[in-house]
């Protein structure tokens, strides 16, 4: 069972990534965007970081969604409305839960995926998160499905999602601040799929720490 704490040690794993690669992920908006993703998210869940401890004993529901509106409202351009949408829905799909099974996690990643395309009206192919959790929550289903312990399911989701984000790299921009750019868009890697990328890779390095049931 994935438990609280394996949820509060993924956010500070994310935390840390993100401020391990906040010039990278600038870097990558600059050639696109507005050069502010990775300032925009190393904020943001400075602020989560510091919001946790007053919901640390909470259910989990309460944490991801602490986190989304935190987000909402510390992170600007595109990134906190996705991602704090991306966050709230998780933490719907886990409301009032501590404990919680890995394909209960994997549903939680689907609806926040669900309610990233629906805020962002977004599909695979626009270069975009979408392009990185679509095929994330696909290979975590299919290990699951197969019988992959947890920690094979997130490394496979983990894997997959940096594939897609490298994906990205040749794609046209259709959507967000990128678009803009028409054909020049193509040729760089999207910000978002690159921090989507990232958030799975933590998840695979805590949560995949969880031991199965015997």
């Amino acid at each position: 069972m994935i438990t609280r704490d394996d949820i509060l040690a993924w956010l500070k794993c994310y935390r840390q990534a993100l401020g391990e690669n906040k010039d990278y992920l600038t870097r990558l908006d600059s050639a696109i965007g507005d050069a502010d993703h990775g300032a925009n998210m190393d904020r943001g869940f400075a602020a989560v970081l510091e919001k946790l401890p007053s919901v640390a004993e909470k259910d989990v529901g309460t944490i991801l969604k602490t986190t989304g509106m935190t987000l909402v409202s510390t992170v600007g351009g595109a990134g906190g409305p996705l991602y704090g949408t991306f966050f709230m829905r998780a933490g719907m799909a886990l409301d009032g839960k501590t404990e919680f099974t890995p394909q209960e996690f994997l549903a939680a990643l689907e609806a926040g995926l669900a309610g990233v395309q629906q805020r962002g009206k977004a599909t695979t192919g626009e270069k975009t998160m979408v392009d990185a959790l679509t095929p994330g929550c696909k290979a975590m289903r299919e290990a699951l499905e197969r019988g992959k312990s947890l920690a094979e399911a997130l490394d496979a989701a983990a894997a997959a999602a940096e594939q897609g984000m490298r994906d990205t790299i040749p794609m046209l921009a259709t959507k967000g601040r990128a678009s803009y750019l028409g054909e020049r868009s193509i040729g760089h890697q999207d910000p978002g799929a690159t921090s989507s990328a990232l958030m799975l890779r933590c998840a695979a390095n805590t949560l995949g720490r969880v031991q199965d049931p015997a």
